[in-house]
Parts: C-alpha cells; sequence; structure tokens
C-alpha cells in the first residue's frame, strides 16, 4: 500500500512561490476559475482587478494552455492559488502592437478629462489617453466625457504601461481636406474653448452649420509674451478667431486670436534706429545671451557673443546698449552694450 501510495504521489508536482507553471484551464466562468498545472488539485485563478478578469473572460476558453504565476502553493483548502494576469497581459500588449501596426480602428470610452486630454477605456478595461490634439471636440471638453468613440493607438510602450490614442487618426487626410475644404485663410470666426493648456488653446467653431475643431498655439494668442493661459482663458469662453491654415497631413486647423489686430511691435520698432543708444534694464540673463526692457512692450536682446566676458551683469542692472538691427520675427530689437573701452578680440 505504501509503495502504491508513493508511485500515485509521484504523478503531481510540486511548487514554489512565484513559480512559473504551465497549464490547461478546465473551469471558466465570473465566479470561478479553474487551471490543471499537474498539482494534486486544480489550481484557481485569484484576480480582483475587475478589467483583468474581465480580459480573461474574453480572451481565454476552458482547453486553452496558459502560463500562471503561483502565488500560492497549497491554500488552507488544498489547492494551488495562481495568478494569469502576466499571461492576459502579455496577450493585451500583444494584441495592442498588432493593432498598432494595422491601424485599427477601436471603439473606446471616454471616462475623464484632464488638463491635456481625456483617459479612455477600452472595452476589455484597459486604460489610455486621447490627448487634446488627437481629440475631435463637438462643445466643451467635458462634453466628451461619457461618450463612446472611435479611436485608433498611434503609441504605446507596457514597460510604462503608456497607451495613446487618437480620434484624428481615424480620419484619412483626404477625408479632412473634404470637410474644410470651405475654410479660407484670413476668415474670423466666434469659437468656444474647449480646453486651455500650458503650450495653447483647443476651441470649436462653425461656419456652413459645420463644426470644427481648431488649435490658437501660445504663440498665436497675443502680440506680447504669454506665460500662463489659464490665468486669462477658461473652458466654455467664447473668443473670437481668424484662420492660419489648414494642416492636412496633422489633420489640425491652425488659428490666431493676435492676428485679429494690427502688430504693435511695427509701430513701437520704428523709433529703434540702427546705431541708436538707449538705457535698459536687465530681465533676464541666460545662456543664450542678456534680455532688456526697452520700454513697455519692447525687449531688447544682447546675443551671447556680444557680452564681453570681462564684464559681469546681473538682472535688474541699467546698462548703456546700442541698436544693432530689428528682429521681426522675434518681436524684440538686437542690440550691443556701449563699451568705454572694446576689450582685446571683441567684434
Amino acid at each position: 500500500m505504501a509503495e502504491l501510495m508513493s508511485r500515485s504521489s509521484s504523478n503531481f508536482k510540486t511548487f514554489k512561490k512565484s513559480e512559473i507553471a504551465e497549464g490547461v484551464i478546465t473551469k471558466l466562468t465570473s465566479g470561478e476559475i479553474l487551471v490543471d498545472i499537474g498539482a494534486k488539485a486544480e489550481a484557481q485563478v485569484l484576480e480582483k482587478d475587475k478589467s483583468i478578469l474581465r480580459s480573461i473572460l474574453s480572451s481565454l476558453k476552458v482547453g486553452d494552455k496558459v502560463v500562471v504565476s503561483v502565488l500560492n502553493p497549497e491554500s488552507d483548502m488544498g489547492f494551488p492559488v495562481v495568478s494569469l494576469r502576466r499571461f492576459i497581459g502579455d496577450i493585451f500588449w500583444k494584441n495592442l502592437d498588432t493593432l498598432l501596426k494595422d491601424k485599427k480602428v477601436l471603439d473606446v470610452l471616454v471616462t475623464e478629462a484632464t488638463r491635456g486630454g481625456f483617459l479612455v477605456e477600452t472595452i476589455d478595461g484597459k486604460q489610455g489617453f486621447l490627448p487634446n490634439s488627437h481629440a475631435v471636440f463637438s462643445g466643451s471638453s467635458e462634453s466628451l466625457v461619457g461618450a463612446k468613440i472611435k479611436a485608433a493607438i498611434v503609441d504605446l510602450d507596457r514597460a510604462s504601461n503608456k497607451l495613446i490614442f487618437s480620434q484624428k487618426a481615424t480620419i484619412d487626410p483626404e477625408q479632412f481636406g473634404k470637410l474644410t475644404k470651405n475654410l479660407k485663410v484670413g476668415e474670423s470666426f466666434d469659437a468656444l474653448v474647449n480646453s486651455v493648456t500650458p503650450f495653447g488653446i483647443f476651441v470649436s467653431f462653425q461656419k456652413d452649420g459645420q463644426n470644427y475643431d481648431g488649435f490658437v498655439h501660445i504663440s498665436e494668442v497675443s502680440w506680447e509674451r504669454k506665460e500662463n493661459l489659464e490665468e486669462e482663458y477658461n473652458s466654455g469662453d467664447t473668443i473670437k478667431v481668424t484662420l492660419l491654415s489648414v494642416d492636412k497631413d496633422a489633420k489640425r486647423i491652425n488659428l490666431s486670436i493676435k492676428r485679429l489686430g494690427a502688430d504693435p511691435f511695427e509701430k513701437k520698432a520704428e523709433q529703434f534706429n540702427p546705431d541708436k543708444k538707449v538705457v535698459a534694464k536687465i530681465s533676464q540673463i541666460s545662456d543664450a545671451g542678456i534680455r532688456l526692457f526697452l520700454e513697455d512692450g519692447v525687449e531688447g536682446f544682447i546675443k551671447k557673443e556680444k557680452i564681453p566676458l570681462n564684464l559681469k551683469y546681473s538682472v535688474d542692472q541699467e546698462i548703456e546698449v546700442s541698436v544693432s538691427q530689428i528682429d521681426k520675427k522675434n518681436h524684440r530689437i538686437i542690440v550691443t552694450p556701449v563699451l568705454k573701452e572694446k576689450p582685446i578680440g571683441y567684434r
């Protein structure tokens, strides 16, 4: 009898905690999942995360071969407790990679609006991010929350658990061209602010009964430098914008607020003739050079190579400078310091 029991028990495998084991699913229900891994009793799958549980139920079936992680070699009830989390994760990320490569369109649920975009969730419960720049608004950003939308994966990284979606990727350039063919550069619109970000404002507007989404980059908000748009603009505001361009490749409508009015810099710059000397206060010192206040709304700039090595400057210091040229593109006056004596090698 002892010999018979010894031979019978030798047919079963023993496992250690955290060990990886191969097995076959023998039962698969929402209440219980069992896997035969060759132990004395069938192993029970423990998974408290509902999204992973949904993935297991939707991706696997009885008879499938799986790989499990042993959580407890033998519970109080005498059976092993295992996890399918890593296995289902391998399947999930492999499927996502295929969807990315094939540019497949998915149904996702928008669950939350954030500062930079939206949190979305796939049918099997995987969370991802939809940036504002990839969203298609039909009103305020909050109006998209709770909606089921079509989106495509544009970037993923399993190591950082990053999954980025895009609504705009579901629209091809030809479709976008047809949708925007009636828009003309220079047209002005009343636009609704959907979202305000550190780098610009996302808006929606209408023309001839058609809804459009556009973007005002921070550099196109004002002729003056803007540091914090969220202090001045809010979701739900109505603002006036003008059309700058329609980028078919990026599927983006570029808008401007500042170009509704004349550039005040050009008028102010007329008084700064080359070689004119003025006293200016230093506002910032960087590796690129020195910024200065010349007068209200006019910035001066000393390039790095024009700063003498033997001179030290500090913020708020007033110095005399000479006008070198007008930098219309960057809205500033290029100046050089007025020196009593030019150091050797100074140009």
